[in-house]
This record gives structure tokens, C-alpha cells and sequence, in this order.
């Protein structure tokens, strides 16, 4: 069924396509029972508690939806239904911005494949923590009437964190700060996104002594909050050998909560699709499927370079259980779909957590 209706959808603009999908699944979800239909159908069956974890965090099921879908905090309430055990919001800037010039998303179908230039397109802080604010009082209200053993498998927050276009290098580290305390009472971890390929110049931040700047703010601050959040640090697919050693020696100097591996890559080799419509797409980072492989060597280096002291969140080219048993098998806590999510439909974390 969603096969045919992928068809139908894929013949119009993505972006375009992601706000209609979702809206219309905001309408119906408004309406109690069809909530709990749609919730039914797609929830899977929670893990027994404990199984999934990030230092206090205990997640109801591990598969999780990456950065980028809901940049806003819009679909919290629809995402839930879906079954998703965890939600990363965002990146979230300190300022709102509009992102980079249209077209900006683009499908590669014979590759199972997303390239997007977004460029942090979000409506800053302030808006997104007050929209957290209305889902944590919808989600206080629900949980009162609900069983405890049930209310503790709520959906998790996470808080994806960036600077704005404007903001120089040199001056990052605020802008991390900025959304860091704003967003702290209202996500349950943060990932510090310094990876993405569609700010000019924000990669450079994953050099050591820039990245330690911003990661050893953010833990002196989390250090003073009576209810510290774990921190991660979402890092490319396209980093050198010995840029993955230097953040694996600052994450392990620093006790950093977790790591996120991997962003979107930069890299056009192998595909299936025409170089002339590549070329013609332009820039922007590319996930899916052809980032499978990529980002499962990935997990398994930091695994082994960490000797497993350090949880990892595998994003990447998921699509089936087979996907996520692979990641979990290479060292992985937890696992995150996106693209994924947008070729196979609402039963991903289903037939996922099924096959797991």
C-alpha cells in the first residue's frame, strides 16, 4: 500500500511533500481514536526495560528518527504514534533562519537516497522550547491517568544543537551555549551538530581544539544543572582516519556521553544514479542507503577505539531489521532512520523492532 502511495507522492517536491504528509497526519491524529488506531497498528511492542539505554535514559524501543524531520517540534504528538522510541529535534540555532535557497531536498530513487543542502532552516530557540513546553504539559496530562509501569516508556527528546550561518567560527561555542541552556529543562540529551555540509565553514569545527572549546563548555554548564542531560557529538562519515582518533581521544578526556556516527556524506561515488542529474543537483549531503556500509564501519572503529566506554547512536542507511541488527552487533546502543523512513513508510520501526 504505501508503495503505491511512495509512487504517487515521489512525483512531487520533497520538501513540499514532507510539510503535506505530516500535516495531514497532524489532522487526523487530532481526533482521539484515529490517534490510537494509527498507534496501534504502528507502535511496536515495548522492550523490556533496561534493554535500550543512554546513561539514565531508558528507551521503550531503539530505533529512533535522526535530526532533520522535525526541525521545529511540530510532530512530536504524530512521530509518537508512528512508534518511535526517540525523536531528535532540530539542528536548533539560537536565531531563527531560513536555510539555503529552494530546491534544497532531492530523492535519488534508483539509490534509496536523499541529498539535502538545508542549511539549519529552523525557527530558532526560543519558538522551538516553547513549543516542548506545550508537548511536555500535554505529555504531564496523559501520563497522570496512565499506569506508571506504562508512563515510563514516554517518548525521549533529543535536542540537536548548531550555530547560526552568521555566527563566525570563532564565536561557535556561544551559540552552542545559547541553545544548550535554553533547551536544557526541556530535552532529555543533546547532540552537539558540528558535521553537517550545508553550513559554509561548520565542519572545520571538528578539529580538536575547536571541538574541545565548545564539548568542555557545554559539560561545565551541564555540571552545575541539578538534572545533567547526556551530551553527544554527531560526527561526518567523511573524517580522516586521524580525525576520528583526535574525537575519540577528546570524548574519552572529556567523559562525553555518546556519539552520533554518522552525518550525511559528501561523497557521490557508486551511485546508480546519472552523473548528469547529480551534477545538476549540485551540492549537499547525501544519506541512504549508499551510507550503510559507511557508517557501520564507523560504528565498529569507535566501538573498538573506545573499547565500548562510550555509547553510540548509528545513523546511516537503515531500512530493515537486518540494517539495525548489523549496526546493534557492530557496537551500537541505539539506531536512528531517516531516509529510511521515507522509502519504507510508517511500519519501519515495526517491522524493525519486530525483527529484533
Amino acid at each position: 500500500m504505501y508503495k503505491v502511495l511512495r509512487s504517487f507522492l515521489f512525483l512531487f517536491d520533497p520538501e513540499k511533500v514532507h510539510y503535506f504528509s505530516m500535516n495531514a497526519l497532524r489532522l487526523i491524529c487530532k481526533i482521539g481514536f484515529l490517534k490510537r488506531l494509527i498507534a496501534k497498528k504502528f507502535t511496536p511492542v515495548p522492550f523490556e526495560a533496561g534493554q535500550f539505554k543512554l546513561g539514565k535514559l531508558s528507551f521503550k524501543n531503539p530505533v529512533g528518527l535522526g535530526a532533520g524531520f522535525d526541525k521545529n517540534a511540530l510532530y512530536l504528538n504524530e512521530l509518537e504514534a508512528l512508534g518511535f522510541g526517540f525523536v531528535e529535534i532540530g539542528t536548533v540555532t539560537p536565531l531563527p533562519q531560513a536555510g539555503n535557497d529552494k530546491p534544497r531536498l532531492f530523492r535519488l530513487p534508483k539509490d534509496k537516497a536523499l541529498i539535502n543542502r538545508m542549511g539549519f532552516n529552523n525557527d530558532g530557540v526560543e519558538a522551538i522550547v516553547q513549543r516542548l513546553k506545550n508537548w511536555q504539559l500535554t505529555v504531564g496530562s496523559r501520563q497522570s491517568n496512565t499506569p506508571q509501569s506504562t508512563a515510563n516508556y514516554q517518548l525521549i527528546i533529543g535536542g540537536n544543537i548548531g550555530k547560526n550561518k552568521i555566527t563566525p567560527n570563532e564565536a561557535a561555542w556561544k551559540d552552542y551555549e545559547i541553545c544548550f541552556t535554553a533547551l536544557h529543562d526541556w530535552v532529555d540529551y543533546f547532540v552537539v551538530n558540528v558535521s553537517s555540509p550545508n553550513t559554509p565553514g561548520l565542519r572545520e569545527l571538528q578539529e580538536k581544539e575547536a571541538l574541545a572549546k565548545i564539548l568542555q563548555n557545554l559539560q561545565r554548564i551541564n555540571a552545575t544543572k541539578k538534572n545533567p542531560k547526556p551530551i553527544l557529538l554527531k560526527i561526518a562519515p567523511d573524517l580522516t582516519t586521524d580525525q576520528v582518533d583526535d574525537v575519540v581521544t577528546l570524548a574519552l578526556e572529556i567523559k562525553l556521553d555518546g556519539l552520533v556516527a554518522a552525518n550525511t556524506t559528501i561523497d557521490r561515488t557508486n551511485l546508480a544514479t546519472a552523473k548528469n542529474l547529480l551534477d545538476s543537483i549540485g551540492a549537499g549531503g547525501l544519506s541512504g542507503l549508499p551510507l550503510r556500509e559507511r557508517s557501520t564501519a564507523l560504528v565498529a572503529y569507535l566501538h573498538q577505539k573506545t573499547n565500548g566506554q562510550i555509547p553510540i547512536i548509528a545513523s546511516g542507511g537503515i531500512f530493515t531489521g537486518a540494517d539495525a541488527k548489523e549496526k546493534l552487533n557492530r557496537g551500537a546502543s541505539l539506531v536512528q532512520v531517516w531516509s529510511g523512513f521515507i522509502y519504507e513508510g510508517p511500519v519501519i520501526v515495526r517491522n524493525i523492532c519486530k525483527a529484533l
